[in-house]
């Protein structure tokens, strides 16, 4: 049994042993849910990006192979060579961070819920926790594929013929969209814009930049969402451009207008 222990104005939670709580909510099902999801997202990602075929059909590219580097020297998948970037920024992600926290590590598994590695946790000033204080450069970097994905959504109208638009088009614009919204809602990028100013007033294109903090600190509420889409959204783009590639999706069938 947990025992709610007042002193100082401060309430701690204490267990016997892991996972006991005084909840009475459905507390698991959460940790499950998204380290399932998460799971199934990661494992789909790593196969796709070692193959290393079928990323391209017409003026489509699967947004895991984005920018598409192919250099004569490198015999395995283009994507290993980029890969180290989205993979870096979503596992120091701060909304990631919690979910696999939770959900992998059981550290702790929810709020008020006994973990089973006792009361020995030491923030992320160790090897390999403090490898998470790179989020915010990593940022930075990341703004490359992300640029070359919206080039990717340019290149989309350009087929063969002249110019239209299919339904892969969408698919790209879709997911460059979701992934924007995700990296713009981060907080690494609100810290980015603002968050280090003392005052906005005397600060250069001060106002410009409130505005802009201010609708980065307002899609922040929605980080979360965000996270989830982009990843999700990743997955059906390279899904649609892999089937369309192998044959499964007829040209004729894509093509809108």
């Amino acid at each position: 049994m947990v025992r709610p222990q007042m002193g100082n104005g401060t309430v701690s939670m204490e267990a016997p042993g892991y996972g006991l709580t005084q909840r009475k909510d459905a507390w698991w099902v959460a940790p499950l849910v998204q380290g399932s999801a998460l799971a199934c997202l990661i494992i789909y990602a790593t196969i796709v990006t070692f193959l290393g075929n079928n990323y391209e059909w017409g003026p489509y590219v699967s947004p895991i192979y984005s920018p598409l580097l192919q250099p004569s020297w490198w015999p395995l998948s283009p994507a290993i060579l980029i890969m180290w970037i989205p993979i870096g920024f979503r596992a120091t992600c701060y909304y990631y961070r919690k979910a696999y926290y939770r959900a992998y590590f059981m550290h702790p598994p929810a709020c008020a819920v006994q973990e089973p590695w006792g009361h020995n946790y030491g923030g992320e000033n160790k090897f390999p926790f403090v490898l998470m204080n790179l989020h915010r450069y990593i940022l930075i970097i990341g703004l490359i594929p992300l640029a070359t994905m919206w080039y990717d959504v340019y290149l989309a109208v350009r087929f063969e013929d002249g110019l239209g638009v299919g339904i892969g088009t969408l698919v790209l614009l879709a997911n460059v969209s979701c992934i924007s919204m995700y990296v713009f809602s981060c907080h690494a990028t609100r810290h980015m814009l603002g968050g280090g100013l003392d005052c906005f007033a005397k600060a250069w294109c001060g106002k410009q930049r409130h505005a802009v903090w201010k609708a980065s600190s307002s899609a922040n509420e929605h980080h979360m969402l965000y996270a989830w889409l982009s990843f999700i959204s990743v997955t059906i783009a390279d899904l649609y451009v892999r089937l369309g590639a192998m044959g499964y999706i007829p040209a004729d069938l894509d093509r809108l207008f």
